[in-house]
């Protein structure tokens, strides 16, 4: 299976260049340490950055200085910082073109589930709503199953959500996913070494196999920037 790094390389591959982008809490954040060197791409966090470079190596971590999900982080020259209402602003406002989110469930008509499980302390609701609600194209990375081997990739959400019918494309460890408008997980690449049904197995809702389908190939752990 894919490791998180290599899931995020890959996710790092949809980004255009002169997007904006938010990154979410997980597999997200790994995403700025693989924007390719040859594209200028401007990373938001909702807790008030605006040029967001990739993690500090060890030894070079400002500890003021985090994304939402409090990981250390570093700037890129121009970056800017501001409060969180301004921060919202700019999500609310449709400033930011792409955000790429965790998920605890998605549904297979896009239905996103990513900011509460019942009986367990939440804090808050935090961005995702805002950025599930924005003009923004939603992306998410995940796991294909969780913990207890339970597919997360399912007909009908079973938790809270965030938004119905918001999200385009599911990356996880096994494969790349869209939605189909009609319902239905259309299955576009899969990781090396696996099959079209262990991705079935691994996926509750209605999996689509599409005719080009192609393995997810040329990626590694290294940093690119």
């Amino acid at each position: 299976m894919l490791t998180k790094e290599q899931v995020a390389q890959r996710i790092a591959l949809e980004i255009q260049d002169g997007d904006y982008v938010n990154l979410g809490i997980g597999i997200p954040t790994l995403v700025a340490n693989y924007i390719p060197a040859t594209i200028h791409v401007t990373l938001q966090s909702e807790n008030g950055l605006l040029g967001i470079g990739p993690f500090p190596f060890t030894g070079g971590a400002d500890p003021d200085l985090i994304n939402a999900g409090k990981q250390t982080i570093t700037m890129l020259p121009g970056a800017a910082l501001f409060d969180s209402a301004e921060s919202f602003a700019m999500i609310r406002g449709g400033h930011i073109g792409l955000a790429i989110l965790g998920a605890m469930e998605v549904s297979e008509k896009g239905d996103l589930a990513n900011w509460k499980v019942p009986g367990k302390m939440v804090k808050g609701m935090g961005g995702a709503m805002d950025l599930a609600a924005s003009p923004a194209r939603i992306i998410v990375a995940m796991q294909h199953r969780d913990k207890a081997g339970r597919s997360k990739l399912v007909k009908q959400c079973s938790l809270p959500l965030t938004r119905r019918r918001c999200v385009q494309r599911i990356f996880t460890e096994l494969a790349v996913l869209d939605i189909d408008p009609e319902g239905g997980f259309i299955l576009r690449e899969i990781a090396p070494g696996h099959t079209v049904e262990e991705v079935k197995a691994a996926t509750d809702g209605m999996l689509i196999v599409s005719r080009d389908i192609t393995v997810i190939a040329g990626l590694d752990d290294h940093r690119t920037n």
